[in-house]
């Protein structure tokens, strides 16, 4: 198990002004950071990759689909395109960051709703699309995670069974899902149970606490979480995702309206703890 900590908490595009949360990250004890890939050309997170190995650090990386021109799930054949396009370039940022998993949910645009669940055509235009993003990921020597979230942002991936279906009708070795304690929080009846359910495509998780604060301040059984995940084998990243209000689009887009937590100090340092706490614990 390796400990990360998303950097979407302070930026959605990391540059040199953001470079001494590396320092800050490392010295708390984490392994690695989970840089977002939103933005910019190849050469600046080859450049970043140069601060990440200057402090000891690994990485896994975060994408979505920016835009109804760029969705899996579209009719259109140019949307299609798109999405694909965009993977592609997602995979090569990530491939120079020395990234180990692409994840998020890549599989329509945050927010965009049809009006109903989807459909056998929407699955089977975005496993096409995720079956050729996964090729390419895995000459990159990528694995994706894809990420289902809660129904109040997105129709086309709720629940983890949807995902395990999902991974499955893709059928790639370098393609899996993202288990997210948060959105299994309000999606599974069993957001623990589930674990064991799934955890065969389960390839990255991330650790967020009921309302995206803090983990350990809030109500997701930590122990139980973890002693899930340890029986089902995984034994990869463990990534704290947190959300505040000091990003005004993000802060839309994952509808938060109010900070939940006193510092982002107090969301890296307990969190670590919360993490170490109950995985080992679990064993």
């Amino acid at each position: 198990m390796r400990t990360g900590f998303n950097l979407l908490l302070w930026t959605t595009h990391v540059d040199e002004q953001h470079l001494p949360l590396l320092a800050r990250l490392k010295a708390t004890g984490y392994d690695g950071v989970e840089i977002p890939v939103f933005e910019g050309e190849v050469g600046h997170y080859r450049r970043l990759a140069r601060a990440l190995d200057e402090h000891g650090l690994a990485c896994t990386t975060v994408t979505v689909l920016p835009d109804e021109a760029h969705s899996a799930v579209s009719p259109d054949a140019a949307s299609r395109a798109g999405a694909l396009e965009h993977l592609e370039w997602a995979i090569a940022c990530s491939q120079v960051l020395g990234s180990e998993v692409l994840c998020g949910p890549f599989h329509q645009p945050l927010a965009v709703f049809s009006g109903s669940g989807p459909t056998e055509d929407e699955k089977a235009r975005a496993a096409e699309v995720h079956r050729r993003a996964a090729e390419i990921a895995a000459q990159a020597g990528l694995v994706l995670a894809i990420e289902p979230l809660n129904r109040f942002e997105c129709y086309f991936l709720n629940t983890m069974a949807d995902a395990k279906a999902y991974v499955e009708r893709v059928g790639h070795p370098s393609f899996g899902a993202l288990y997210d304690t948060f959105h299994a929080n309000i999606e599974e009846q069993d957001p623990v149970g589930v674990i064991g359910e799934t955890a065969g495509v389960i390839r990255h998780v991330h650790v967020s606490e009921n309302d995206r604060g803090t983990p350990g301040k809030g109500h997701v059984p930590w122990a139980a979480t973890f002693k899930a995940l340890r029986t089902g084998g995984y034994d990869g990243w463990l990534t704290i995702e947190a959300f505040g209000t000091a990003l005004p689009a993000l802060a839309a887009a994952t509808k938060v309206w109010r900070d939940f937590f006193p510092s982002r100090e107090q969301v890296y340092e307990v969190g670590l703890e919360t993490i170490r706490k109950g995985w080992s614990g679990a064993a």
